[in-house]
């Protein structure tokens, strides 16, 4: 048998994800060297509670308080606590240590990533984050490596698992938004505060990642426009089934024509029926990719869930273990260009407007002399009766946001419209 080097390896958590990497490190030890090259000893794994319940039974003598302790003299670290600090500390002590860091903290990257990966070049050292994006799938390294030498035109997709399961819900089922998120909650889908996943954030995060790989440029949280799905209820979802749509919260990042311009956003959003995407059910994560050679590719698999998501640690885990072996300084991120990112009114698509209006004589020559005035041509139209009046739903032709959000502030200033109910984008067209 050949006698491998052994590298220590430091774990920093042992949440769902954490205990998950731990229990295979030990039980795969030696199919992880055979892959590897080299024995993965696991060293420690630091937490803030060494007694607090976990899913995974470990030695109590792996346990430690004492992070800064575990990473001096590990070669390779990972980083599961989530947040941003301590974790960026302990990132930036492992890396100016020499060490490796695997971590999946997607807040991290999205917010301190040029940081990050600077510290990491001035060292040699390595940083993967796999499991930052759509947990089990398979993205990052495609987009880093794979296709590095193509054009990516644009991404856009299914990344967020909670708000998933909460639509693909609606629309199987006809249920309110309340209800079902009430259900996601009982069952561990969503969190008790399920803020950062139903009005977007975690996808705008993950959104940023993609489109800094993506388009080879940095790309600020701050810069991605971002709206949940709180306003989505099941006359929406209807309303998009009878124009052979399914609604999903999608994260898309895209080049806009004629420029370096790029668009980042995430928002709820129309996809047709006949749609790969509108497949993708539960909680599962989903992200359709658009390059100029490999043309449209799609990864799809389980975005969330403790062993799975420790499936993409593990795999950066035994990359950074083979760089360690074959020496060498380790790849850093693609040098970086400088593209402007465009507010969202610059982006162009279809729209389905929903408007509550006085059931008056009038009435739809007005909106649709609003709309008409405002650059919004008229592609579909329905009205269904309501205790008040009427309710009309618009499925609008191409148009700039800009042209359509200044429409709509005067549909809602017109008098005859009630209530502006929904503005949903089409997109996948």
């Amino acid at each position: 048998m050949i006698d491998h080097r052994t590298l220590r390896v430091a774990l920093l958590g042992a949440g769902s994800v954490g205990a998950q990497v731990a229990r295979l490190l030990l039980e795969h030890a030696d199919e992880l060297e055979e892959r590897s090259g080299a024995r993965l000893e696991l060293a420690g794994i630091a937490v803030r509670n060494i007694d607090a319940p976990r899913d995974v039974e470990l030695p109590r003598e792996l346990f430690t308080t004492d992070a800064h302790e575990l990473i001096v003299g590990s070669d390779i670290v990972i980083e599961l606590m989530g947040g941003i600090e301590p974790a960026r500390t302990y990132i930036l002590e492992a890396l100016q240590s020499g060490a490796d860091v695997v971590t999946g903290n997607k807040a991290l990257i999205a917010t301190h990533g040029a940081e990050i990966f600077d510290a990491a070049d001035q060292v040699g050292a390595s940083v993967s984050y796999e499991a930052a994006v759509a947990g089990a799938i398979p993205i990052i390294r495609p987009l880093k490596d794979s296709l590095a030498g193509d054009i990516v035109t644009r991404i856009f997709g299914i990344v967020n698992g909670t708000t998933n399961y909460i639509l693909d819900r609606m629309d199987k089922e006809g249920a309110d938004f309340d209800a079902v998120l009430a259900d996601a909650q009982a069952l561990g889908y969503a969190e008790a505060d399920p803020t950062a996943d139903v009005e977007g954030h975690d996808a705008a995060q993950k959104a940023a990642i993609l489109a800094s790989l993506a388009f080879h440029t940095d790309v600020p949280l701050e810069k991605v426009h971002c709206e949940g799905i709180t306003k989505i209820d099941a006359a929406a979802i209807e309303n998009a089934k009878k124009a052979g749509y399914v609604i999903k919260l999608l994260a898309t990042c895209e080049r806009l024509p004629g420029g370096d311009d790029i668009s980042v956003r995430v928002y709820p959003a129309l996809i047709n029926r006949d749609h790969p995407l509108a497949s993708v059910h539960g909680g599962n994560n989903a992200v359709y990719v658009e390059a100029e050679a490999a043309g449209p590719l799609m990864f799809y698999g389980a975005g969330a869930g403790g062993v799975q998501t420790a499936s993409a640690i593990l795999g950066d885990v035994v990359s950074a273990a083979r760089r360690h072996i074959a020496g060498g300084g380790g790849v850093g991120e693609s040098a970086r260009g400088v593209h402007p990112i465009a507010e969202i009114g610059r982006i162009t698509t279809r729209y389905q407007i929903t408007l509550d209006v006085a059931d008056e004589q009038g009435v739809l020559a007005t909106v649709a002399g609003i709309l008409s005035d405002g650059g919004v041509s008229i592609a579909t139209f329905e009205q269904t009766a309501t205790e008040s009046g009427a309710r009309l739903v618009i499925g609008t032709h191409r148009a700039t946001e800009q042209a359509l959000s200044d429409t709509v502030v005067a549909l809602g200033e017109s008098g005859v419209v009630e209530s502006v109910v929904t503005v949903l984008r089409v997109e996948g067209e």
